[in-house]
């Protein structure tokens, strides 16, 4: 009878029979753990994205809560959040629509959707495209009167995108708050967008002196209509403070949400 050991050796047992050193091996544990880490990541990380989409939508509403002053970290985040008017707002025309439900558009997804947005042409934001509709938020008194109108933003700085809200009074012209909260600007320079002093400085200031314009200016000197129109430009970032400057000017315009802010001042919001 034949010898088994004169009989060729499949692929396997040659395999098998390497030393466990040897660099096949070595190379074939390496990739099977690859492989299984990968797919143990990809597991964890299918099973975490509702959780974070609920913590995603938690830290926007404490953002909003917070730039309108009204977040008391005592407060369940929910609960104090019902207390605003969320509408999805048609920026040509100043007025909102019920072509989407407010609780579920998806404002940056409208901006890629061509369907949905525009390629700008004229883009001192930075921001290549930008969406026909914004989600805003409205804060109504006890009475049902206009308190307070929030609204999103967002442009480049020097590194990143800043994102953020502004709080306007019902007036539609007198600013209570600019908050980002979002962005990837340098440690302290252009990161001092969250600086509690510099944020301080937007209270109380005026988008428009009643001209066309947006006169508020972030930058080292007042613009001519004076300091209630000026936010000092922060410490050695320049360029952060040229983006922020150019954000809100392009949000607050004819480009942005001037129509809607007209329909505030009388009185039809």
């Amino acid at each position: 009878m034949p010898d088994d050991q004169n009989q060729p050796q499949g692929f396997l047992r040659k395999f098998l029979a390497l030393p466990a050193d040897s660099v096949p091996k070595t190379i074939f544990v390496a990739v099977s753990l690859c492989l299984v880490a990968s797919m143990v990541v990809s597991a964890v990380a299918v099973s975490l994205r509702p959780v974070q989409e609920i913590n995603q939508a938690k830290d926007k509403q404490i953002n909003i809560l917070q730039v309108a002053g009204i977040y008391d970290p005592e407060v369940d985040v929910i609960e104090a959040f019902s207390r605003f008017e969320p509408q999805v707002l048609e920026l040509a025309s100043g007025t909102f629509t019920d072509q989407f439900d407010a609780a579920t558009f998806d404002d940056l997804a409208a901006a890629e959707d061509p369907a949905t947005s525009r390629a700008l042409t004229d883009d001192p934001a930075g921001i290549g495209r930008q969406s026909n509709f914004v989600t805003v938020y409205l804060l109504r008194d006890d009475a049902g009167a206009l308190d307070k109108v929030i609204l999103p933003l967002h442009g480049y700085g020097l590194w990143s995108t800043l994102y953020g809200f502004i709080a306007l009074e019902e007036n539609g012209n007198d600013i209570f708050a600019l908050q980002f909260y979002s962005h990837a600007e340098t440690p302290g320079l252009g990161a001092e967008v969250d600086n509690p002093r510099w944020k301080a400085l937007w209270n109380g200031k005026k988008v428009s002196d009643g001209s066309d314009e947006v006169t508020i200016t972030v930058a080292k000197t007042a613009p001519p209509a004076g300091k209630d129109y000026h936010i000092d430009a922060l410490s050695g970032a320049t360029l952060t403070t040229v983006g922020v400057d150019n954000l809100v000017k392009f949000w607050l315009g004819s480009e942005g949400y001037a129509p809607f802010l007209e329909n505030v001042k009388a009185g039809e919001i």
